[in-house]
């Protein structure tokens, strides 16, 4: 059986290309096709350090850098990849990759983050962030989702299964693209993310640096409480203007290696997340290492945390083994109003019990669950 594997861009190693390294490593033959690849030497490991197959954007002036500029050609340029030679196709998408050409003999499965973001649900929040919400350049970038919107329906069935990676993500494929999802969670390190058995004083957050990320929310919050240290780990274009809100004991470290990251995790009382998220794999690393979670409850950390109270119709019920406290809205009073709920109730964290929360995000369970899908879904075509 001929596979191919084909993902938006290769340009780093982050969450989406976490789950491509382990489908990689399950179709060790497959041939890797991407829009872009500009992955540094030393990151080619997780990619088994095979060739990719890049579309014309390669070759674009100032392509390493701006290759989000030319979303425009993106689904042009990923049409031009000639597919037609293979049995099994299995795009990793959240972008474009799903629109690749495909014939009926053909398997297509695809491994869905999230429909298009900034085209779909992000829509208005990405263009008033960017400063595209009026004028000329405003009229163009409208235009140009407009189409991106329109190409991408057009593209749904291409695609004969979709998985997606939360339920929260299978909601939305339903909503926009009208096709069920099944649900395999991504895989998270949970051999690396180990728990340590003495926590310090400090909460942490860890969040690239961008508006929906929400991370300047957090930084007043804490601002607000002096009495509490809060350590920051990451970088982006929202790093100087959240320094700004920072008080003395607000500590942003900017970006930190994985190895740094870890350490602070372990050590943590807690760690703070406010952004709506996909998934949410630092909330998953932070629980394998034994260390709460104060979470927005919306989008995929509602899947990964058990809030210390679930809500009924009639009362709150506590769970026996809690991992987390839960805000249910994005504001800095609600956070505040958790970080208290969580201190007064510390004794109802076990970091054991924590731990074994995330045993069900596990890359050996991510690779059985798509491994026995893919199986699955082989023998539904042939048959």
């Amino acid at each position: 059986m001929k596979t191919a594997v084909i993902h938006d861009w290769l340009v780093t190693y982050a969450g989406a290309e976490r789950a491509l390294e382990q489908i990689l490593k399950l179709y060790p033959e497959a041939d890797l096709f991407s829009l872009v690849d500009f992955l540094p030497s030393q990151q080619r490991a997780f990619i088994l350090n095979k060739k990719v197959n890049t579309s014309f954007i390669q070759s674009l002036p100032f392509a390493k850098k701006k290759y989000r500029s030319y979303l425009p050609l993106m689904p042009l340029a990923i049409e031009q990849f000639d597919l037609s030679g293979y049995d099994l196709i299995i795009s990793s998408s959240h972008a474009v990759a799903k629109g690749v050409l495909t014939h009926a003999q053909q398997l297509h499965v695809c491994y869905c983050y999230t429909p298009i973001r900034y085209a779909w649900d992000l829509y208005h929040q990405y263009l008033k962030e960017s400063g595209l919400n009026r004028g000329v350049k405003g009229f163009i970038a409208r235009m140009i989702l407009h189409y991106v919107r329109m190409w991408d329906l057009t593209s749904v069935n291409r695609v004969d299964r979709y998985i997606a990676i939360s339920k929260h993500i299978a909601e939305r494929i339903n909503k926009i693209y009208g096709r069920e999802a099944a649900v395999i969670y991504p895989p998270v390190d949970t051999a690396t993310f180990v728990e340590h058995p003495k926590k310090e004083k400090y909460y942490l957050t860890a969040s690239r640096m961008v508006p929906y990320k929400k991370v300047d929310l957090i930084v007043e919050a804490f601002s607000q409480m002096p009495d509490k240290k809060l350590i920051v780990i990451g970088d982006g274009p929202d790093f100087q203007k959240i320094k700004l809100k920072a008080k003395k004991n607000v500590h942003l470290l900017g970006y930190q290696p994985v190895s740094a990251m870890k350490d602070y995790m372990q050590k943590a009382r807690a760690f703070v997340y406010a952004a709506e998220e996909d998934f949410g794999i630092v909330t998953v690393e932070a629980q394998a290492c034994g260390t709460p979670v104060i979470a927005f409850a919306k989008g995929g950390s509602s899947e990964t945390v058990i809030p210390f109270q679930t809500e009924d119709k009639k009362n709150q019920i506590a769970n026996t083994k809690p991992t987390g406290v839960f805000f249910h809205e994005q504001t800095v009073l609600a956070v505040k109003h958790a970080v208290s709920i969580f201190e007064e109730n510390l004794d109802k964290f076990d970091g054991k019990h924590i731990r074994e929360n995330t045993i069900r995000f596990s890359e050996e369970r991510f690779t059985k669950e798509f491994k026995d899908y893919i199986d699955w879904a082989l023998r539904q075509h042939a048959g």
